[in-house]
């Protein structure tokens, strides 16, 4: 094996193709892994097993735990960050022991390679104040009634009435929302389908979008898609991140979140208003209770700081 860690990896050999497809049709069929799992998971082995072959690897049988730590060491003295290094360290884990299962090696060589801890930090939230600026922005440029800002309107009081995740609410089609109840179903990770209530404000901009929005940018290619670009097609994430991003900079000293921060904005202040924390685990998809504990401690580094800049003797 070659020490020189300067060197270009060479092309994947033609035995790392054919297993990462194999691998790949394996998490599409069985496991019905979602299109971004699918995708991370297959780049990360890729690029383990094309590292492994420049160091002098000519079948999946030689690559050995010690390989495989010396790849992710590779990847921690470039800079990849902590949850960068679980998310491969999981994928390797994973392709490893369907290689075993399958008869392609007969010792998993990933089966004690550790992922390192991830660290938690606090996710960036917006003041009640700042979230009702930028709903305020957004419903003040829909007066002109340009169906796209009747849409941008309904995207953000969805987001943050709900707490749903932008590939949730791109995913979403008209007949997933009960007016009538005020819910809308949704599709979550792991294809877990949830019902999530909203509130009035939401449901008088969905109704608008619906009513007087939709119609006007609905063509052949719209299907069922409750939002919909300018071309007719149903939204992607990168457009409602866009919108997101723009109507905050209209927000004085709101940090720039986007949509994910709706949904940690949504979560946060839902806890500050004394929702049980179960019941927000169940409004955000969380399948683990510790996934939404990280908002109490949101909740209690907001107060924690109020309580400093205000208490004499703090």
């Amino acid at each position: 094996m070659s020490a020189d860690r300067d060197r270009q990896p060479s092309p994947p050999p033609r035995w790392t193709a054919e297993c990462v497809d194999d691998f790949v049709a394996h998490l599409e069929r069985e496991r019905d892994r979602s299109e971004h799992t699918i995708r991370a998971y297959s780049g990360d082995v890729r690029a383990c097993l094309a590292w492994c072959a420049a160091e002098g690897c000519d079948d999946l049988t030689e690559v050995s735990l010690s390989l495989l730590r010396a790849w992710l060491g590779s990847l921690a003295a470039d800079g990849a960050a902590r949850a960068t290094l679980s998310r491969r360290s999981a994928a390797i884990r994973s392709f490893f022991a369907w290689a075993r299962r399958t008869g392609r090696v007969e010792v998993d060589p990933a089966l004690r390679l550790a992922s390192p801890k991830r660290q938690r930090t606090l996710p960036e939230v917006l003041s009640r104040e700042s979230a009702a600026g930028v709903l305020d922005v957004a419903a003040v440029a829909a007066d002109d009634d340009d169906p796209v800002h009747l849409r941008n309107r309904a995207v953000l009081e969805l987001l943050y009435a709900t707490g749903i995740r932008v590939g949730e609410l791109t995913g979403l089609d008209v007949d997933d929302v009960d007016r009538a109840r005020r819910v809308v179903r949704v599709l979550g990770k792991g294809r877990k389908e949830r019902v999530v209530p909203y509130g009035a404000p939401a449901d008088q901009a969905l109704g608008e979008w619906l009513e007087r929005g939709r119609p006007r940018l609905a063509a052949e290619a719209s299907g069922a898609a409750l939002f919909l670009g300018r071309r007719g097609r149903r939204v992607d994430p990168r457009q409602v991140r866009d919108v997101v991003h723009a109507l905050l900079a209209h927000v004085p000293d709101a940090p720039d979140v986007g949509p994910h921060g709706l949904r940690h904005s949504a979560a946060t202040h839902l806890l500050e208003g004394g929702a049980d924390l179960r019941m927000v685990q169940e409004l955000l998809g969380h399948s683990s209770l510790a996934t939404t504990q990280i908002y109490t401690h949101v909740s209690l580094d907001r107060l924690r700081r109020s309580y400093e800049q205000a208490h004499p003797r703090a």
